[in-house]
């Protein structure tokens, strides 16, 4: 069923054992080793803070949003998802002891400039959407955004991924896009082309939290990896998974289409940290290919 030669996720899985599944996933070792992403603190990066020996956090915040917290090598780690709006300069990690006490940690983000690209599309409608298209886009933005909002308690998120679809890098994060000429938001992901039909794998474990046929994104599929570590995956032509599915790394989610605003077949892959979209390739173990 996939490359790992593992069995399919169990379809239709009860609220009941995905408790369980991430209970049993949330109990903590100060030994237990950690995948870090690569740190490249930029608009729309990641930074990896390494926090004080001595620290005795309950909660780390960053732009009052929670942070994720791992342990790699017997030390704690945060790692911060950074807007593409957030400015060059210092910024503060804040975090609380367990004795109430607040503290923080500074840190500094480099400058980051992006190139343009400018996409033509023959769907004059996915650039300027009729009134009713409209209405359905925002019931959808707020699936999305509860998607991307996701927490849940979880300690051993291996954030070296596998890449979800064999192909190449057709178009990388971060570009200031303009659709028939007229400016729109930057790119939130990374396109890797692929024809239709082409399996799309689970680079690692997770649940699915959301699924669906989005006007935009076309036929999309939302998993939840731990403490508001979510990916995106869009215009699929066909989804294998099902809302609360337990994912394992390998599996396969789909296939990939030219479903929702597309010029060609392709998966768009969205990374989100702490309801942020950042670079995905920070997440490959082969990330030389960042610009």
């Amino acid at each position: 069923m996939n490359r790992h030669d593992r069995l399919s996720t169990l379809h239709s899985a009860s609220r009941y054992a995905i408790v369980l599944f991430f209970l049993a996933m949330t109990v903590s070792t100060s030994s237990f080793a950690t995948n870090l992403p690569q740190s490249n603190a930029v608009p729309g990066g990641v930074a990896v803070i390494a926090l004080p020996d001595d620290t005795d956090f309950t909660t780390v915040k960053f732009v009052k949003k929670r942070i994720l917290t791992v342990v790699n090598k017997d030390r704690w780690y945060a790692v911060v998802g950074l807007s593409l709006n957030v400015a060059a300069g210092e910024h503060t990690l804040s975090y609380t002891n367990k004795k109430g006490e607040a503290s923080s940690i500074n840190f500094n983000v480099e400058e980051k400039i992006y190139r343009e690209q400018r996409i033509t599309l023959k769907d004059k409608r996915k650039v300027n959407p009729y009134k009713n298209d409209l209405e359905r886009i925002g019931k959808e933005r707020k699936l999305i955004r509860a998607a991307f909002s996701k927490w849940t308690n979880r300690s051993d998120i291996n954030m070296q991924f596998e890449q979800p679809v064999n192909g190449p890098f057709s178009s990388p994060f971060g570009l200031k896009r303009f659709f028939n000429d007229q400016p729109r938001n930057p790119h939130s992901g990374l396109d890797i082309a692929a024809p239709t039909g082409t399996p799309i794998y689970a680079p690692a474990d997770g649940v699915a939290v959301e699924s669906g046929d989005f006007f935009f994104n076309g036929n999309t599929v939302f998993i939840d990896h731990g403490q508001g570590l979510i990916t995106m995956y869009c215009h699929m032509s066909k989804i294998d998974v099902a809302n609360g599915d337990v994912i394992r790394r390998g599996d396969i989610l789909g296939e990939v289409g030219e479903t929702g605003r597309v010029t060609g077949a392709h998966l768009h892959w969205s990374v989100s940290l702490n309801g942020t979209r950042v670079d995905p390739i920070l997440f490959l173990p082969d990330n030389s290919k960042i610009e």
